[in-house]
């Protein structure tokens, strides 16, 4: 039986049960609160508790009235961190057409009113007016994927830096584990030194005030993004740093926030990146570059942390969609290299694949046997993409030299190691388990590469053998793949591979499934209104997938989300990598018309 300790505290009487009489981090998150390793904030929660700091959490605040859930736990020693939510809040809350989603996937019972639209803004403001000299942490997508400019579809404008529309200190981008650790590090550090700018509170306890903060912000060299004078640009401009073009100008000159995109891309993508500048006004917006990836160790490290991967108690009888989706499934690495111009997964963790060790995932697997609702069914074993798990570069230096966003487009890398004997060796010790009759792959799985001709003629069977057994055992009656458009023009632009390898791909399913004696569906997905496409495209692949008996269902028109190419060709009307102009539907009308070519079946 769980106890109530067992979760991070999110209310004083928790702390009480703990003894505590303050919090070194105070985490608001716009998510309900799942200790699962999933979750962003369970997940920097675990990660300073095992560094020995006392860390609660509170939940979906009300934002409303007198404030009291944001003054409930007092001050922090350290730094209020928000976590704005798993999803960009406008992306969970609204469609492509700006109208209202059926539910909020993070919160209990899928209420709509349980989180702020842009709850980092909301949260930061609510915040630094009750304690005007706390440091403000800001993270997880929301955030992170709004560092620097960007256009936000919903208010159908450029926006600065998230950092300019509220009073937080800085963003600790990316996936947040190595800066947080720096940061709390430094901030433990300020604090042992008796820095002469703390504050002490009623108990005489050491607290960091912004003062301090900035202090150590300086000292900080990777992984987070702030904002200051020009002259407190640590070290000042130097010929190192890649100096955007300003926000002021971007407004006048659309085709400028292009150009400076291409430069945001790529150096979200490198392993020795550079720092970017960019003037907002009278301050300055500094993006410090990212971390080099993390170790299998310090991934392992992370998900290997005491969740009980269960909802807090307080949400006993209510349902958390996302949780139920995620509960039986295990991630096996993270990052992605496939660069697709409409995702913003390498922006936020980056292109190179860091894998977990088979030891932490087999120890994860056989923890969900014990949930004593599991029936023995595993949702999925995959990632950002299924089929990526220990694929890396075979020279290393190679990549340390690479800006290219994407390992496979316009052709796989032919320093990319494509083997997939790693991850069949993972489904193989999986399935072996006692207590697993079954795990499926939800993650998409990229066909491309199991087609593609690795020069290796092991590599290549392993190929054959991880498509085969894919669709034999992993199928849970539908095996969903992205092909996404049947225009090669599109195609080029989304970065994604040619129709053919769909029509390839399909032909051995059907073929492996007949021979299995199996009756499996394969599900394709497809996006109109795409930057580049038409609605002769859109009529040409009506008419294709017509002539292939498929009736489509898993279909969305385009949604412009910050930091990707695809939105910034659709709010510049200019490619970033070419500075050609490109055409998108942008009204309604438009928008509805090619939306409705997937629905030739419909009257």
């Amino acid at each position: 039986m769980a106890n109530l300790t067992d979760w991070l505290p999110t209310t004083r009487k928790e702390m009480d049960l703990r003894g505590w009489n303050h919090a070194d981090v105070i985490l608001f998150s716009a998510d309900a609160y799942v200790d699962h390793p999933a979750f962003g904030a369970a997940v920097i929660g675990r990660l300073l508790e095992a560094e020995g700091l006392r860390v609660a959490i509170v939940p979906q605040p009300d934002w409303h009235g007198d404030f009291r859930d944001f003054k409930k736990l007092g001050r922090p020693r350290l730094f209020f961190g928000i976590s704005p939510g798993c999803m960009d809040s406008m992306v969970n809350k609204y469609t492509a057409a700006r109208r209202l989603r059926s539910e909020d996937a993070y919160s209990p019972d899928g209420r709509h009113d349980m989180r702020p639209e842009y709850p980092t803004i909301v949260y930061t403001n609510i915040l630094r007016k009750l304690f005007p000299d706390v440091p403000i942490v800001l993270g997880g997508i929301e955030a992170s994927l709004r560092r620097v400019m960007h256009y936000d579809y919903w208010q159908e404008s450029f926006r600065p830096s998230i950092l300019m529309d509220c009073d937080g200190d800085l963003i600790t981008y990316g996936m947040g584990e190595k800066p947080t650790l720096e940061l709390v590090r430094l901030l433990s550090d300020a604090i042992e030194d008796f820095h002469p700018l703390l504050h002490y509170d009623e108990n005489g306890e050491a607290c960091i005030t912004r003062d301090v903060l900035r202090e150590v912000i300086a000292k900080m060299s990777h992984q987070i993004a702030f904002v200051c004078k020009l002259e407190d640009i640590p070290g000042g401009i130097t010929e190192d740093d890649i100096v955007l073009h300003s926000y002021e100008d971007c407004l006048k000159q659309p085709r400028l926030h292009a150009e400076n995109f291409r430069h945001i891309e790529e150096e979200s993508n490198k392993i020795q990146a550079q720092r970017l500048l960019q003037q907002t006004k009278d301050k300055w917006v500094v993006i410090n570059p990212p971390y080099p990836p993390l170790t299998s160790e310090e991934l392992d490290h992370s998900f290997d942390l005491p969740y009980t991967r269960l909802p807090h108690p307080k949400y006993n009888g209510k349902r958390i969609p996302a949780y139920d989706m995620i509960r039986f499934s295990v991630t096996l690495h993270r990052g992605c290299f496939g660069g697709c111009a409409f995702c913003t997964i390498s922006a936020h963790q980056g292109k190179f694949i860091v894998s977990r060790s088979k030891e932490s995932i087999l120890k994860e697997v056989k923890a969900i046997t014990q949930m004593p609702d599991f029936k023995g069914y595993l949702s999925d074993l995959g990632g950002p993409s299924a089929n990526m798990y220990r694929m890396r570069g075979k020279r290393q230096e190679v990549c340390e030299k690479c800006k290219r966003p994407s390992c496979i487009h316009p052709a796989i890398c032919p320093n990319l190691n494509g083997d997939h004997r790693p991850l069949l060796d993972i489904y193989r010790a999986v399935d072996a388990l006692p207590g697993i009759k079954k795990s499926f792959i939800g993650s998409g799985v990229r066909y491309d590469m199991l087609l593609h001709d690795w020069k290796n003629e092991a590599m290549n069977h392993a190929a054959r053998e991880y498509t085969k057994e894919l669709i034999i055992k992993h199928v849970s009656g539908r095996l969903k793949v992205a092909p996404e458009h049947t225009s090669d023009t599109v195609l080029n632009i989304m970065r994604k591979p040619s129709f053919k390898l769909f029509r390839e791909f399909k032909n051995i399913f059907d073929a492996t499934c007949s021979k299995a004696g199996l009756r499996q569906q394969l599900i394709p997905y497809f996006i109109s209104s795409h930057p580049g496409c038409t609605e002769q495209d859109m009529a040409e692949l009506a008419k294709l997938t017509r002539e292939m008996n498929f009736k489509l269902e898993q279909v969305q028109d385009f949604t412009p989300t910050p930091m990707t190419v695809s939105t910034t060709c659709w709010a510049t009307g200019y490619h970033p990598y070419t500075l050609e102009k490109v055409f998108s539907a942008k009204t309604p009308e438009e928008k509805r018309k090619q939306n409705s070519y997937f629905f030739w079946y419909k009257k």
